[in-house]
C-alpha cells in the first residue's frame, strides 16, 4: 500500500477553504452609492431622479413626459425651487427661480420668453430725471425729462402725462444706443386746456444686453409765450408679454470658426468677442442741466 503524507487532509481542507473564498467573491457585488469615477450618461428619454421617503421629487434631469429637455429642483415640500426648460411647455427652455408660495407660485427671477438675449424678471426701473424744463414757454422742443443707463430689458415702457394752455402743444420721445444714432420713439400732439396721457411701448431694436441707452422726453408749445408741462409717472425696463414685442438682434461681425485638425475632433466655434464698451463717450448719468 502506497505511502500517504500525513498533512494531506490539513491541504485539502486549506483547498476547501480558498475554493469556497473565490466562490463568495465572485459572487459579490460593488456598492452602487459612489461613482468613483468616469460619467453616467441619460440619454433617449430617460431621466435621474431624487426623491424624499414622502416620494416628492426633489431633483429631476433629462427628458420630461412632455418632450422637453431640463433640470427640475424642487423644495421637499413639493414646491418648485429652480427650472431650466420647462415640465409644462415644450420647447421653452427658460431659466426659472420661483418663489415659496404654494398656492400661487410664481417666477421671482428668470430670463426673458421671446428675447433670446434679454433679462425677465425682476423688472428695473429706467434712469429718467426731471430738468429745470419740465416747465417751459418756449416753442421749439426743450428737454423735461432725461436719463441714461444700460438695457437690461427687452422691452421699455413710459407713461407720461402733459398738460398745455392756449395753443396746445407737442411732446417727442428719443432714444439714442450708446455709440449709435437718437430715434424717435414717439412724438403726439397735445390738446388744449387738459392733461394728455401717453402710454409708450418700445422694444429694444437693435440694442444688446447691458448697452447703455440715453433717452430724452422733449416738449413745445405751438403759440409763442405759452406753457406746457410734462409729469413722468412710470418708466421701466420689462419682460417681453407677446412675441410681437421680441426687439430685432443687431448687426453683429461674424464669428470665426477653428479648423478642425486630424486626430482632435471637429472644429469649435470660437467664442464671440464682446460688444465694445465707448466709455469714453458715454453720459454721465444722473441730474444735469440741460444746455445743448
Amino acid at each position: 500500500m502506497a505511502a500517504i503524507p500525513l498533512d494531506l487532509l490539513d491541504r485539502v481542507r486549506e483547498l476547501e477553504r480558498r475554493v469556497r473564498e473565490l466562490t463568495g467573491r465572485a459572487n459579490m457585488r460593488p456598492a452602487l452609492d459612489q461613482i468613483l469615477h468616469g460619467d453616467i450618461t441619460i440619454g433617449e428619454g430617460g431621466q435621474l431622479i431624487a426623491q424624499t421617503p414622502e416620494g416628492v421629487a426633489t431633483f429631476k434631469v433629462g427628458q420630461t413626459p412632455q418632450g422637453d429637455w431640463g433640470v427640475f429642483v424642487r423644495r421637499a415640500s413639493g414646491t418648485r425651487a429652480l427650472t431650466v426648460g420647462d415640465d409644462v411647455l415644450a420647447d421653452d427652455q427658460m431659466i426659472r427661480i420661483w418663489s415659496r408660495d404654494k398656492e400661487r407660485p410664481t417666477p421671482i427671477l428668470m430670463d426673458d420668453a421671446f428675447s433670446d438675449r434679454f433679462l425677465g424678471r425682476p423688472m428695473l426701473p429706467m434712469q429718467l430725471h426731471p430738468t429745470q424744463r419740465q416747465n417751459t414757454n418756449q416753442t421749439a422742443y426743450q428737454p423735461a425729462w432725461w436719463g441714461s443707463g444700460p438695457a437690461t430689458h427687452a422691452v421699455a415702457e413710459l407713461d407720461l402725462f402733459t398738460y398745455a394752455n392756449t395753443g396746445g402743444g407737442q411732446v417727442k420721445v428719443t432714444m439714442k444706443p450708446e455709440g449709435g444714432t437718437a430715434v424717435t420713439v414717439d412724438e403726439y400732439d397735445v390738446p388744449v386746456g387738459t392733461w394728455t396721457n401717453r402710454f409708450i411701448t418700445q422694444p429694444m431694436h437693435d440694442v444688446e444686453f447691458m448697452q447703455w441707452v440715453e433717452w430724452t422726453v422733449e416738449h413745445r408749445n405751438k403759440e409763442a409765450g405759452r406753457d406746457i408741462e410734462t409729469r413722468l409717472y412710470s418708466a421701466l425696463y420689462r419682460h417681453t408679454y407677446t412675441p410681437d414685442e421680441a426687439p430685432r438682434v443687431p448687426t453683429r461681425p461674424p464669428t470665426t470658426t477653428a479648423t478642425a485638425q486630424q486626430g482632435t475632433g471637429p472644429a469649435v466655434s470660437e467664442t464671440p468677442a464682446e460688444p465694445k464698451r465707448l466709455d469714453s463717450v458715454r453720459t454721465t448719468s444722473g441730474l444735469r442741466t440741460i444746455d445743448d
